[in-house]
C-alpha cells in the first residue's frame, strides 16, 4: 500500500483529488458571494457584473477566472449560477474531445445557465472552433454531409454564460481569451483570511477550536482554501484520537509534526528537493533536470508542484545556470538539523544566458 506522503496523494498538493475529499469539501464551499471569503476585487467586480445582468434579465457575460490550484474558481462558478438563479453543467477541456461532444452540451442548456469549463486551456483546436460562434453568437454550426454534398447548418442556441477556469492562461489561444468578457485572476490568500476560511469550516464540521490552531493551520495552508480545509480535517481526526476532540494550538502543532509539515508549510518532499540542492549540489547553481535524475522525479513535477511555494517564500531563486538554494532554505534547514555544507559559488566567469543574444551586454 502506497505511502500517504507520494505525489499523488501529497497533504500540500492543492491539486491532489481525492473522491472522499471533494464530498466532503462540497459541503465547506461558500454559497454565495457574501459567504465568499477573500479575493475582494474579484468580488466586488464580479457582483457588479452579476446585478447588472439580472437588472436586465439576460445571460451574463462570460467569465475567464484563472490562477493556481486550489483558490476556489470551481467554487466562484457554482456562485454565479446561484447568484443568477440559474443552473450550472459542469464539465472540463480534457472531457471534450469531438465537437459533437461540445454541441450536446450546448444544446442541453436552458436559457441564462452557466457553462463551467475546468482546464479550459486543455481543450482541442477542433472543439475550439465549435465554441467560438457559441460563445459570441449563440449559434452553433453543424456540417451535414461529407464530400461536395457537404452543408453548414446553423442552429440557434438559448444564451448562456461560459465561466472558464484554467491555472495556465497562458496557453490559452488568443481568438478564445478575446471572447471571454469579463477576466479575473485569484490570488494566493493572506494567513488572516485563511484563519476566517478555518475557523468558517470548523464551525460548520462542528469542531471547536481555538483562535490559536486556526491560526497554526492557516499559515501553513500555502495560501490555499484547499490546503488548510484538508489539514483541518487532518487535525481533527487527531484531536478525536488522541484527545477530547476540541482542538487547541498545541494539538494543531502536534499534528502538523505527525504530518511531518513544518512551521513554514513545507512537507518532507519540499524539503528533500531544498535538501539535495544544498548537500549535494553545494546550495546550486543546479539543473532542473539533474535535481530530476537526483531525487526520481519528472521535470515537470519539480517545476509545477514544487518549485512554486518554495520561490514564494524565498527558499529557491532560479538562474539562468540553475536553481539556487537561498539563505533562508539554508537557515530553514539548519535550524531542522540538517547538515550544511559550504555553499558553491557560481563562478566569477560564469557567462549568463541573458548575454547570449546579441547586444545583450548594453542593455
Amino acid at each position: 500500500m502506497p505511502d500517504v506522503t507520494d505525489d499523488a496523494l501529497r497533504l500540500l498538493a492543492a491539486d491532489a483529488e481525492d473522491p472522499i475529499e471533494i464530498a466532503i469539501e462540497g459541503s465547506l464551499r461558500p454559497r454565495s458571494l457574501d459567504e465568499y471569503i477573500g479575493q475582494r476585487e474579484v468580488k466586488a467586480n464580479l457582483g457588479v457584473l452579476l446585478s447588472a445582468a439580472r437588472a436586465r434579465d439576460e445571460a451574463a457575460d462570460h467569465v475567464l477566472l484563472f490562477g493556481p490550484p486550489g483558490l476556489g474558481k470551481t467554487t466562484l462558478a457554482t456562485i454565479i449560477a446561484r447568484e443568477l438563479g440559474v443552473n450550472v453543467r459542469y464539465t472540463s477541456g480534457p472531457a471534450i474531445e469531438r465537437p459533437g461532444d461540445l454541441a450536446a452540451v450546448l444544446t442541453s442548456l436552458d436559457e441564462r445557465d452557466v457553462l463551467f469549463i475546468d482546464e479550459i486551456h486543455r481543450l482541442n483546436h477542433a472543439v475550439e472552433e465549435v465554441l467560438y460562434p457559441a460563445m459570441e453568437d449563440y449559434a452553433l454550426d453543424v456540417m451535414i454531409g461529407k464530400g461536395p454534398s457537404a452543408r453548414s447548418l446553423r442552429l440557434t442556441l438559448k444564451p448562456f454564460t461560459v465561466v472558464g477556469a484554467t491555472t495556465r492562461a497562458g496557453r490559452i489561444s488568443s481568438p478564445l481569451r478575446d471572447r471571454f468578457g469579463a477576466t479575473y485572476r485569484l490570488d494566493f490568500y493572506t494567513e488572516t483570511e485563511l484563519t476566517e476560511i478555518v475557523e468558517r469550516s470548523a464551525r460548520i464540521l462542528g469542531v471547536e477550536i481555538d483562535p490559536g490552531a486556526a491560526a497554526a493551520i492557516a499559515r501553513r495552508g500555502r495560501g490555499t482554501p484547499r490546503i488548510v480545509n484538508r489539514l483541518l480535517k487532518r487535525v481533527r481526526d487527531h484531536a478525536e484520537v488522541h484527545g477530547d476532540g476540541r482542538v487547541d494550538e498545541l494539538t494543531a502543532t502536534d499534528a502538523m509534526r505527525l504530518l511531518e509539515i513544518d512551521d513554514e508549510g513545507l512537507d518532507s518532499t519540499d524539503r528533500k528537493l531544498l535538501a539535495a540542492i544544498v548537500q549535494k549540489f553545494g546550495s546550486g547553481p543546479v539543473g532542473v533536470a539533474a535535481l530530476a535524475a537526483v531525487l526520481s522525479e519528472e521535470v515537470e513535477t519539480i517545476e509545477d508542484v514544487y518549485e512554486p511555494f518554495l520561490l514564494r517564500l524565498g527558499f529557491l531563486d532560479r538562474t539562468p545556470q540553475g536553481r539556487i538554494a537561498t539563505d533562508l532554505a539554508r537557515a530553514h534547514l539548519a535550524g531542522l538539523g540538517y547538515e550544511i555544507p559550504p555553499a558553491r559559488r557560481a563562478e566569477p566567469d560564469m557567462s549568463s544566458l541573458w548575454l547570449d543574444e546579441p547586444g545583450a551586454g548594453n542593455r
